[in-house]
């Protein structure tokens, strides 16, 4: 039993290590100049726009068919019941001690995509996996392919939540989300048509590769459909339903239409086999456009844990210069550590343990009980920065926030703790 503990702790160590090393890497190629925080903030979007999604397309749509579809509900339902029961926890703590506002979005949205993918895959690597197998026909990177599937699909809840209510919490949304759709409708359908531009402007960084009439083009349709869709807008609906509207289309973000296009390859048996299937079985597009999707979608993992390194060195050199001091207030931190790291740890072992043992709602496999007591832990996600960029906040607020993100992040290896019972409930107590 001891020996058991031990590896388990060991293994989990290790994996948490190599999370903090790739952390630090990017800190280190941020402090000397290789990764500046421009660059880091076009890589970041990069991630989210086209890897991500390719990631999510190549996943969910080989891990998902029409006969286990069912087992992805659970976790759909239990990425929303945290993420919900952390942002009412993160509310009302903030209204009742007098919290900043950045605690409410750190305690209702963790790292719920590099961060735990690049975890999974450091378990993987020290053979962790091996003890939460489904059985003795399992292998580790089968296993591996569906926690990440499983991750993924928690990662879809809480970036849906993140781009959706982020701007809420942090009071960032200032004017009716309504008012806010109507102007980005307006503006692209008053965009400059490109053929009007003078012929003797120089190109650019900026510049269109594409060829002049197929840019003019695509400014042509793309401003024609603004225009429809702003007429529409204005003439045929009522203020209630430009409302709804407004805000569903807050939640629709690049990752979610790269899980749709993945859930619908998945479950739809002639496109799975033509996109998944080997090429001998009628997998016509997998040696050449799924395997594509895949190599871009592999890149996402390390790539943005190393731009959070990379972030966090611009915070602290800025930190450095500036002549506020960013102070935290102490309860406030300790409070979301304590939500972060000890509270959801707790919380989501006994729940799934519960649930797992005493009913029939979850599949019989350990790595999808293992993965769900993972889900609702770790430190705040990044996009915390880019919520205080849009609140306009002051720099003293801004440094505190970089402030408590390094000591987050510095701290995320205690979550060894959580891995190594995760193992053990996964394995002795279900």
């Amino acid at each position: 039993m001891a020996s058991e503990l031990l590896t388990a702790f060991l293994a989990a160590l290790q994996a948490s290590g190599s999370v903090l090393l790739t952390i630090l890497y990017g800190l280190i190629a941020g402090q000397y100049g290789f990764l500046d925080n421009h660059a880091a903030k076009r890589i970041s979007q990069l991630g989210v726009s086209m890897l991500l999604p390719a990631l999510l397309i190549t996943n969910l749509g080989s891990q998902l068919q029409l006969d286990t579809a069912a087992q992805y509900v659970p976790v759909f339902i239990w990425s929303l019941a945290y993420n919900v029961t952390s942002m009412i926890i993160g509310i009302v703590a903030t209204r009742m001690f007098g919290f900043p506002k950045w605690v409410t979005p750190a305690v209702a949205f963790n790292n719920t995509t590099s961060l735990p993918l690049l975890l999974v895959q450091a378990l993987g690597s020290t053979g962790a996996l091996k003890q939460v197998l489904k059985s003795s026909d399992d292998t580790v990177s089968a296993a591996l392919d569906r926690a990440q599937s499983y991750l993924l699909v928690s990662s879809i809840v809480g970036n849906s939540l993140t781009f959706g209510l982020g701007g809420d919490l942090l009071s960032a949304h200032d004017e009716d989300p309504r008012d806010e759709f109507e102007k980005k409708l307006r503006d692209g359908s008053e965009e400059e048509d490109p053929e009007g531009q003078r012929e003797e402007d120089q190109p650019d960084e900026e510049t269109s590769l594409l060829p002049q009439p197929v840019v003019t083009y695509q400014s042509r349709v793309s401003r024609s459909a603004h225009s429809v869709a702003s007429h529409v807008w204005e003439g045929y609906l009522p203020r209630p339903v430009q409302t709804v509207v407004a805000r569903v289309v807050r939640f629709v973000s690049p990752p979610v239409v790269g899980a749709v296009i993945g859930i619908v390859l998945g479950i739809a048996p002639p496109l799975h086999r033509v996109f998944f299937n080997e090429p001998q079985e009628g997998g016509i597009f997998k040696a050449w456009l799924t395997s594509s999707l895949k190599n871009l979608g592999e890149l996402f993992v390390a790539l943005q844990v190393v731009v959070v390194g990379a972030k966090l060195a611009h915070g602290l050199r800025g930190m450095k210069r500036g002549e506020v001091s960013g102070q935290l207030p102490p309860y406030a931190v300790m409070f979301v550590l304590f939500v972060r790291f000890v509270f959801w740890p707790v919380v989501s072992i006994a729940v799934i343990v519960l649930t797992a043992s005493k009913t029939n709602l979850l599949d019989n496999d350990p790595v999808l009980w293992f993965t769900m007591m993972l889900m609702p832990t770790g430190p705040p996600a990044m996009k915390l920065t880019a919520l205080a960029e849009a609140t306009h906040a002051d720099e003293e607020e801004k440094l505190a926030i970089t402030k408590f993100l390094s000591i987050s992040y510095a701290l995320s290896p205690i979550i060894t703790p959580t891995i190594m019972m995760s193992l053990k409930a996964c394995r002795e107590w279900i």
